[in-house]
């Protein structure tokens, strides 16, 4: 087998049953299972959910996104070898140090596969929740030209680039577009203050005002347990984003929870420390394919313009980029991973037929 077909690069054609399109994001697929599904498993595996709860199954793809297109490389490449089941680790390995920590759970509720997670359907809170510990890319550039307030917060004069902020900030934005509140643009991924949340809690879709402070508590407490367990590898926790909706559990109480992934090198910063305490930043997260990207490309201003997005989806489409750049983020996800997990990296030589014959046998969700 070649490297190429380790990778799964589409996960929204297997044949698990569903009476529902299979959604499908930049890197995961969602596939509804049906009522009837949903309510054997919930029975066969004693999931802690309300019997009514709806369950789905999330298959991670090795895809790469960067500047909002998909990149691809040489030899066939359709991602990234291991980025997947790298991801997905790190987020489980979190989300399990959340419950011990007794923080929140998360909507996984078993992990048949290093790709592949059962969930529940989760009613988000329409907030991208992002907390930022260092003064780094897009809030340096803002800091750079003069901006001295984000999201509602005042910041200190005389800060230097990539310097640690007095305190974690937390520097949301809208998920999705939002209509009628006072204020904010109806466009998607807007910043917003912390009082245009607690004025307009309703249309964030939190179910009572007390929940804000307790969205922010998870946040905090979130970061303190990844940053406090990050530093132990010597690796500093720069920013992050996080994602909560509600659920409701077995007894019918309603219970705000984790959702998305949390911790990854997708969604947040990760720096190496010892480097860093040389005066250098090394990116353990996407920021590395990010500037690849920027040094591969003779016009970079195409990746950042936004007025140039046609050009910027045909080179996407109409280059593939060498392998050797393709190996080394691979190399940063697998290493990031192994290094939080403490263990070698379960990877799959042929992920497509594993995946299928565990949904088959164990789970009977594939005819």
């Amino acid at each position: 087998m070649g490297l190429a077909d380790k990778v799964l690069a589409v996960n929204n054609d297997l044949p698990i049953r569903t009476d529902l399109p299979v959604h499908s994001g930049k890197v995961r697929s969602v596939y509804w299972l049906t009522k009837e599904d949903s309510q054997r498993l919930i029975k066969e595996k004693g999931y802690n959910v309300h019997e009514g709860a709806e369950l789905a199954v999330m298959v991670i793809s090795d895809r790469i996104s960067a500047f909002e297109c998909i990149w691809t490389g040489e030899g066939g490449m359709q991602g990234v070898p291991g980025k997947g089941a790298a991801l997905n680790a790190i987020s489980n390995h979190w989300f399990k140090l959340f419950r011990e920590n007794g923080l929140a759970d998360s909507h996984i509720l078993d992990i048949p596969h290093p790709l592949v997670w059962i969930v529940q359907k989760a009613k988000p809170i329409m907030i991208e929740a992002i907390c930022r510990q260092y003064i780094t890319g897009s809030m340096w550039r803002a800091y750079a030209k003069g901006e001295r307030e984000f999201c509602g917060i005042q910041i200190a004069e005389d800060l230097e680039r990539d310097q640690k902020l007095p305190e974690l900030l937390i520097t949301p934005s809208t998920k999705g577009i939002l209509k009628g509140v006072p204020g904010v643009p109806e466009v998607d991924d807007v910043n917003i203050t912390r009082n245009d949340i607690v004025n307009n809690f309703e249309a964030f879709k939190f179910l009572q005002a007390d929940d804000v402070e307790q969205y922010e508590k998870l946040l905090k407490e979130g970061f303190e347990v990844i940053s406090s367990e990050l530093s132990k590898l010597d690796q500093i926790f720069v920013d992050t984003k996080f994602e909560f909706g509600y659920v409701t559990d077995a007894e019918g109480n309603e219970k705000l929870i984790y959702m998305d992934e949390v911790g990854t090198p997708d969604s947040s910063r990760i720096w190496d420390g010892a480097a860093y305490r040389e005066g250098e930043v090394i990116e353990n997260s996407k920021e590395v394919f990010r500037q690849e990207l920027l040094n591969h490309f003779p016009d970079s201003d195409i990746l950042v313009n936004k007025d140039r997005m046609e050009e910027r989806y045909a080179l996407a489409r109409d280059n593939e980029l060498p392998a050797a750049l393709i190996q080394k983020v691979s190399d940063t996800y697998v290493g990031i991973a192994e290094k939080i997990i403490g263990k070698k990296l379960q990877q799959s030589d042929n992920p497509k037929a594993e995946i299928i014959e565990i949904l088959r046998d164990e789970y009977q969700l594939i005819d």
